[in-house]
């Protein structure tokens, strides 16, 4: 069973408070008058937030929203200290940007498994009663946020393109990623990550869906996808060199650098390796020359579906890599 794929959350995050210190005096048989012995309080829970390379969605964070820290355990006579409470760990996929919903200030960027911020600090726990103060200090409050947690998939590699490119089965055909491949636009409704085996080499592919005229404004899966791909290092733009979805290939690839570069002067410059597929289809020869006219770089003709002419793309992918 697949799992659902969600890249964006708010979450309510509340530390624990500081316990309360102790009012005790201590007195035995000897002595005329007592001795404050009140221990202080413990502090509270710290939240969390921590990377984890297991996990490829927010999920779990889009209906479990509301995280609270356990409150430090009151001080004890004879200068018991009151127990502390135990950090509360929020787990993330690798490649989340935390802000504060507040301030709009990114917390941190966990971009390495295992990477972790306290996102809201704890209260410390309230002083025990002494000879200066006889009664015991309350603890102080655990801090409490909002906060937009945003993934960003983390891949070398991006495959971009119009719906029906081929992108899924190139994916398929060259990595572990098993994406739903259908005949209609859209069927890839959210990035789908793959690892590529090349020798020694291995790197991440990432399908990025949803790319048409006007995806930076937000149209189709619009932008909401195209920030997957700036954490690549190169892109695979991939064309329907056959035309066989009624579009010009020419159009096509300067339509999506175009959306590209409108979403991101950084996007725009990445590395692109330049894939003409569907070379088994007819008409394909025929437009494959009209476009190295127009477009002066290496082009890879390929059959995704086919297998065909994927070595030498793969080859040129970890050459750049």
């Amino acid at each position: 069973m697949s799992v659902a794929f969600v890249d964006q959350a708010k979450i309510f995050v509340k530390a624990g408070d500081g316990g309360p210190g102790c009012s005790s005096l201590y007195r035995d048989q000897f002595m005329r008058w007592g001795r404050p012995d009140g221990g202080d309080g413990g502090k509270g829970s710290d939240i969390i937030i921590r990377a984890d390379r297991n996990l490829h969605t927010l999920l779990d964070l889009k209906y479990n929203q509301h995280f609270r820290g356990a409150n430090g355990g009151r001080g004890g006579s004879n200068h018991k200290t009151g127990r502390e409470g135990a950090p509360l760990v929020i787990r993330v996929p690798v490649g989340t940007t935390i802000t504060d919903a507040k301030s709009s200030c990114v917390l941190r960027d966990l971009n390495k498994d295992a990477e972790e911020v306290v996102v809201a600090k704890a209260g410390a726990g309230g002083k025990g009663n002494n000879k200066h103060n006889l009664q015991g200090e309350p603890g102080a409050p655990g801090e409490e946020k909002e906060l937009i947690l945003d993934l960003k998939l983390i891949a070398e590699v991006g495959v971009v393109g119009f719906p029906n490119v081929g992108k899924s089965t190139l994916i398929s055909n060259i990595s572990n990623a098993q994406p739903k491949i259908a005949a209609y636009p859209f069927t890839t409704k959210f990035p789908i990550l793959g690892f590529v085996r090349r020798g020694e080499k291995t790197f991440v592919v990432a399908d990025i869906p949803g790319l048409i005229k006007g995806s930076a404004e937000g149209k189709g899966l619009g932008d909401r996808f195209l920030r997957h791909v700036e954490r690549t290092r190169i892109l695979i733009h991939m064309v329907d060199i056959s035309g066989f979805e009624g579009r010009d290939p020419l159009q096509d690839y300067q339509t999506i650098n175009q959306e590209l570069k409108s979403y991101s002067a950084l996007v725009g410059r990445k590395i692109q390796i330049i894939a003409a597929n569907k070379m088994d289809l007819d008409g394909a020869e025929v437009n494959l020359k009209k476009f190295k006219k127009v477009v002066k770089k290496k082009i890879y003709p390929i059959s995704a579906l086919n297998k065909e002419g994927l070595e030498e793309l793969i080859d040129a992918v970890a050459e750049k890599l």
